[in-house]
């Protein structure tokens, strides 16, 4: 059986966390690069295949970044490494709620240009070969102009073809030069994509004050053909085919660290309906997965006690 392919794109960074007052530990992180390590851990029991699309350097950080992530088997054959380059940097300082303070060092990194390298063509023409491609609101605005301009151009090429094209907001105003910007810039993506993901909050700032069931309505009027609006610990919802659905969310008794449960989220939900779930259950998958995310430091949650994997995606499918 052929292995269904998803390409996630983005930016990979080096993410330094307070583990206690003057103390860091130092991993690798990117929003993108979340989703695309949770995507890998259910292909460890699917037919499917996982790889990342970046720019990096041939610095000693960049190896050890393509090696954390290979690890978890995540691939790398469309990453463009370019001598002279390197990754960009993050630190995380936690509140005691579990909600994060992030400081960012990026505005050197190869990601920036990743699309207008020597070989970036190739890796554009390479995307034809995907089943599916994720990217998020972030690394459109992390890209340059150019870079954007080139990748959607692409975007529009591949989604005519009928690889899926998968969305997640993940609005962040201080990348964007102005909201106007953004939301023109997004406006492209709701038409081009299967599946859009969005906070509530989200939806108010990009689609006009919109919130729930209107956000879903103004969305499928732009193009999207199915949407799923996450509300952190409370229900998400999800419009498809005229539909309406809420999910609940599962209940954590105490929250740790909410880096990467939204990225965790996306992950699990895209692989399950790729693979045929029913958006009911994908979400209750996808919310099982996130509240398990939020229990524990850092990005990546400890794989040996993940609580969804790809078997139960299989059965889900028959």
């Amino acid at each position: 059986m052929e292995p269904t392919k998803i390409a996630c794109i983005g930016e990979c960074m080096i993410e330094l966390q307070e583990t206690s007052p003057g103390v860091t530990s130092q991993t690798f992180g990117g929003d993108t690069l979340n989703t695309a390590i949770y995507c890998a851990r259910l292909a460890r029991d699917l037919p499917l295949e996982i790889d990342y699309v970046t720019a990096l350097g041939t610095d000693t950080f960049s190896e050890r970044m393509i090696k954390f992530w290979e690890q978890e088997g995540v691939g790398s054959a469309l990453v463009l490494r370019q001598p002279g380059e390197a990754p960009g940097l993050y630190y995380i300082e936690l509140e005691e709620s579990g909600e994060r303070i992030f400081h960012y060092w990026r505005s050197t990194a190869a990601a920036k240009k990743c699309f207008e390298y020597p070989y970036s063509s190739r890796v554009l023409e390479a995307l034809s070969d995907y089943h599916g491609i994720y990217l998020s609101g972030i690394s459109l605005a992390i890209f340059t102009s150019e870079s954007r301009k080139r990748l959607i151009s692409r975007l529009e090429e591949i989604s005519d073809r009928g690889i899926s094209i998968y969305f997640d907001c993940n609005f962040r105003p201080h990348l964007w030069g102005s909201k106007h910007e953004a939301v023109e810039l997004y406006r492209q993506l709701y038409h081009l994509s299967e599946i859009v993901f969005l906070t509530s909050e989200e939806a108010e700032l990009l689609l006009d004050g919109a919130t729930g069931d209107d956000a879903h309505h103004v969305l499928a009027k732009l193009g999207c053909g199915e949407s799923v609006l996450k509300d952190g610990d409370k229900p998400c919802s999800i419009h498809k085919d005229g539909t309406i659905i809420e999910i609940p969310a599962e209940k954590v008794a105490r929250v740790v660290d909410t880096t990467a449960a939204g990225d965790s989220f996306s992950g699990v939900y895209l692989v399950a309906r790729k693979f045929g779930c029913p958006a009911e259950t994908a979400a209750r998958m996808a919310h099982k997965t996130a509240a398990y995310v939020v229990c524990h430091k850092g990005a990546v949650a400890p794989l040996e006690k993940m609580v969804i994997t790809g078997k139960d995606i299989a059965k889900c499918t028959g």
